[in-house]
Parts: structure tokens; sequence; C-alpha cells
């Protein structure tokens, strides 16, 4: 009796293993991911801008990438829309408040998979406030090797955030309420 009671723990066991070694860890590639940005100024053309110093980890999961996780930082301090001033005002309190936020987050919740297309939805929180977005998904890549032998990855996801929902209120009527955000992440293998 003990017998079969070891041999069922230890096919449990082996069962867990391999199915644990379906999935991966990832470090984001802050040196080659970034997050654009584009917003309706007057409704006459676009601004755009990007952050950089994004950091995070994903666990991919290879055998249903729709149980994969994602968890990314971004730092607020980055803004650059390639206009100083512009930049020290969307750093100020009427805008991100880099002083007292300087950084933001995103934490999935689920990915779907419609039509042969990746979702991705989870919680973005941003100048303290938490709010849940979806992200059309393109990725992950095929893994690539650099010369050091380092696997990589490569996703880009899309999305619309409305900025009143996160307490971007300054500039209504001058500015668009709505903002288009792309993220392309590079990720390192762990």
């Amino acid at each position: 009796m003990k017998l079969k009671a070891l041999a069922v723990a230890l096919t449990l066991t082996a069962g867990v293993s391999l199915a644990g070694a379906q999935t991966s860890t990832w470090k984001l590639d802050s040196a080659h991911s970034s997050a654009d940005f584009s917003i309706r100024h007057m409704g006459i053309s676009n601004v755009h801008g990007h952050f950089g110093n994004i950091t995070g980890t994903v666990t991919l999961d290879e055998k249903d990438i729709t149980k994969s996780k994602v968890n990314a930082t971004v730092d607020t301090t980055t803004v650059d829309t390639g206009n100083a001033q512009r930049d020290g005002h969307l750093k100020s309190p009427d805008f991100f408040d880099v002083a007292k936020f300087p950084t933001m987050t995103f934490v999935s919740k689920e990915i779907t998979s419609k039509d042969g297309k990746l979702e991705m939805t989870g919680d973005l929180t941003m100048k303290g406030v938490t709010k849940t977005v979806t992200l059309d998904l393109d990725g992950p890549s095929a893994e690539m090797k650099d010369p050091k032998g380092v696997v990589h990855r490569g996703m880009s996801g899309t999305t619309s955030i409305h900025r009143a929902d996160f307490g971007l209120n300054y500039g209504s009527g001058m500015l668009g309420d709505d903002v288009k955000v792309t993220l392309d992440v590079e990720m390192v293998k762990q």
C-alpha cells in the first residue's frame, strides 16, 4: 500500500515538473523597449511622445499563451515629446505629477485569443488611479539568440485610454480626450 502511494506521489510530482517546464520567465530589456503615445492637439494635429526605462517580467506559457502573465513598470520621469517646455509641463501636477508618481504600472489579468488575435486585459495604474485596459497584442516573436547566446523575444501592444479616467484632465478642449498607446518591448530569457 505504501509503495502504491509513493508511486502516485511520484507520478503527480513528475506531472508538476513537466507542466512547469512549459513556462519560461523573461525580463524586459529596458534599452530596447518603449511606450509611445499620441494625442490630438486642438483637433488639428497629433503630438507624439514616448517613455523609456520600462522594466518588468513576463511569464510565458508556451503550451497555452493565454496563461502567460505580464508585470511592467514605466518610469514617468522619462516622458519625451521632443520639446523641453512641454515635457516639463507633462511632468508637473497638471499631468503625470512625476514628483509624487514617478512610475506607472501594468499587471495583466487575462489574455484571450479571438480569431487568431491576442488581447491582454490588465490593471494600469497611473497617477494613483487604477483602471482596467485591454491591449491588442502582436507577438510574442520567435526566440532569437544574440552573439553572446542570450535568448531574446519581442512583443507589441496597442490600446487607447481615456485620459480623464486617470485624472489627466488638464487642457480639455485643447487636447483630445483619448490617448493612443503603443508598447514595443524586447525581453531576455532568464
